[in-house]
Order: structure tokens, then sequence, then C-alpha cells
């Protein structure tokens, strides 16, 4: 929790340098895409905590996963008197019209790990082609060659690409060369695992179970992967990747079924998100964020302000990363796990 201690610090020292209003004069408004999954309820306790620390007022709407209630959900956000907002984009796209409003107000918005490709927001996430590159690298570690498949996220989502275009960073290579053959590849819609699930079976199916690899994009979608491969017996044999450092995940790593998920501690990321938003709310420029940099890797290559925290792989060799750092408990983390196979679990 020390990071999160320093990014709290951090929120007071900036906030009092932006001048123009007083924490306690501020609401910042979060527009969340969806609860469904376990990662953003870490993030939404986070972001909440620094605000109130700060004596911010925070409100919240949860669009559901639901590109047009997000619209209507901005909206009341704003309505409601947001000074800033913060929004998780269940679609990058459509999402765009509820920005451009904002930003017309004079009311700041940080795309909050999804990239809203808008000049006027600021653009906060981890590294995901970095993401990527680490799943890669750690499903390649265990299996350099054979049949790949390749599970990926959201296609309304830019970040989605930005992982594919990590892993194949590493894997390109080895395809191009014929080590390894991509033998299945498919966007996962809303990042469902039952989705994940269902794209799996096809291409076990297809494949006749002929499968030795999977990279998968995050957790939720590794997730239904491995479900997939359990009903086949071939789960702990085929290396998975994923991401978040979700806690069913980080169990499923010290149990063998799960080779990696890179972990990207998203206390961290939402207490940034709420000093950025108090920063901006106070009259900061997206240029003058402190660690800010130029992104223009987008879509369309629009150049945005934005912030890139680092993310982590873990493995079973360093489960004790994040039960260390308080992320999960190692209870859970090693529940069903046999004495004297996973370090952490000792």
């Amino acid at each position: 929790m020390k990071n999160l201690a320093a990014v709290l610090l951090g929120t007071t020292v900036l906030f009092g340098l932006a001048g123009a209003a007083s924490a306690q004069e501020i609401t910042v408004g979060v527009s969340w895409s969806n609860f469904q999954e376990e990662r953003w309820q870490t993030d939404e306790a986070a972001i909440r905590s620094a605000l109130e620390a700060a004596g911010a007022r925070y409100i919240s709407a949860d669009a559901q996963s639901s590109p047009s209630k997000q619209l209507t959900d901005v909206e009341s956000l704003i309505a409601q008197g947001a000074d800033a907002l913060i929004v998780l984009a269940q679609d990058s796209d459509a999402i765009g019209p509820a920005i451009a409003a904002a930003v017309a107000e004079g009311i700041p918005v940080v795309g909050y790990d999804r990239l809203i490709e808008n000049p006027d927001a600021f653009y906060l996430t981890f590294d995901n082609k970095g993401v990527g590159r680490l799943q890669a690298q750690a499903v390649y570690a265990v299996q350099p060659t054979g049949n790949y498949v390749f599970i990926k996220g959201s296609s309304t989502d830019p970040n989605a690409d930005f992982l594919h275009e990590g892993q194949l960073e590493v894997l390109q290579n080895a395809i191009d060369a014929g080590d390894i053959v991509n033998v299945g590849e498919a966007y996962t819609d809303g990042w469902l695992p039952e989705n994940a699930q269902r794209n799996m079976e096809q291409f076990l199916t297809a494949n006749d179970n002929n499968v030795d690899a999977v990279v998968a994009s995050n957790d939720g979608t590794a997730g239904g992967v491995v479900a997939a491969l359990a009903a086949q017996g071939l789960a702990g044999s085929v290396p998975v990747s994923g991401q978040d450092g979700d806690h069913a995940a980080l169990n499923r790593v010290a149990l063998g079924t799960q080779t990696v998920s890179v972990w990207k501690d998203a206390r961290e990321l939402g207490a940034k998100a709420a000093e950025i938003a108090l920063l901006l709310a106070g009259g900061a420029g997206l240029n003058e964020v402190p660690g800010s940099v130029v992104f223009t890797d987008g879509p369309t290559g629009v150049a945005m302000n934005a912030y890139f925290l680092a993310p982590v792989p873990i493995t079973r060799d360093n489960l004790n990363i994040v039960i260390d750092a308080g992320w999960v408990s190692k209870e859970v983390v090693c529940q069903g796990v046999s004495a004297g196979t996973v370090a952490a679990c000792d």
C-alpha cells in the first residue's frame, strides 16, 4: 500500500499547486462501463478513497455494458454538477458525443484505462502493448512452437488491438518462420468470459483439440479459455495468458492452469485517476500533469496527453509479489494447491 499512500500524498500536494478551487468544492463523476469484472470494483474503491481523502465528492454511474446508457450516464453526471469526469468507455467511438458535450461545458475528462481518442481528453492507462508483450513472452517461454490461439478483447475497445500488437511483436518472427501456427483468432464481445469460452470451444473443435498455446488478453477471457480446455481434459497442459491479477486467475496460476496474469495494480491506477481529475478540475492544463507524455498511437493518430503505469507479469515463480503487496491473500491464491508445488504457498 506504500504506492497508494504516496499517490494520495501526491494528490494533496499537486492539488495545492492547482490553486483554483479547494478540493471540498469539487465533484468528480465516474462513468463505469460495467461491474461484471472483479477488477473494476477495486478501481472504484481506490478512486473513491483518494477523492474522499482529498475532501472531494464522488458520484458514479454503471453503464451495464450498454454504450447508449453510458451516453445518458455522462449527461446525468454533468447534470449532477461534476467538475471533472473519469470515463471507462464501453465503446470508445460511441462515447464521443458525451465527451464532446463535457468538453464544451469546460469539464475535463480522464479516459480511464481505455482509449477515448479525443485531444481534449487525458488518457490514463497501463502500457497495453507492454502488457501484450509480457503475455506473449510468458507463453512463448513455455511453448515456443506449435498451434497458437489468440483470444483477443472486445472489438470496440482499442486496448484489444494494442494488446495484440504487443503480442505479435514477440511472436511474429516465430510465426513467419513457421515455428508457430495461428490456428484461431477472435475478438471477445464485451470481454465476456462466456464469449471467450465459446470461441475457444469452436477453435478446439476446428483443430481436433490440437492446440498448444493460448494467448488470452485478460483474466476474464483466460477463465473462459481454461473452462473450455478443462472440458477436454487439457487444462494445465496448454499455457494460457491473462492480465489484471484477478483473484481467481492468480489461483489458476498457482494451480498451473494459467501461465501468467500480467498484474496492473488497480489501486495505483485508481488513485492516479483521482489525482489527475482533481488537478484538472483545479485548472491545470492537460499538458501540465506531471509525468505525462504525448501519445499518438491511437487508431487515427490523434495527439493526446497521456500517463502510463508499468505492469508486472505474475507467474508461479513470483506469486509472492501480489501476496506481499496486500493485493490478495495467500489463502485465496493457494486454495487447492498441493504442498511443495508453489514456493509462495509453502
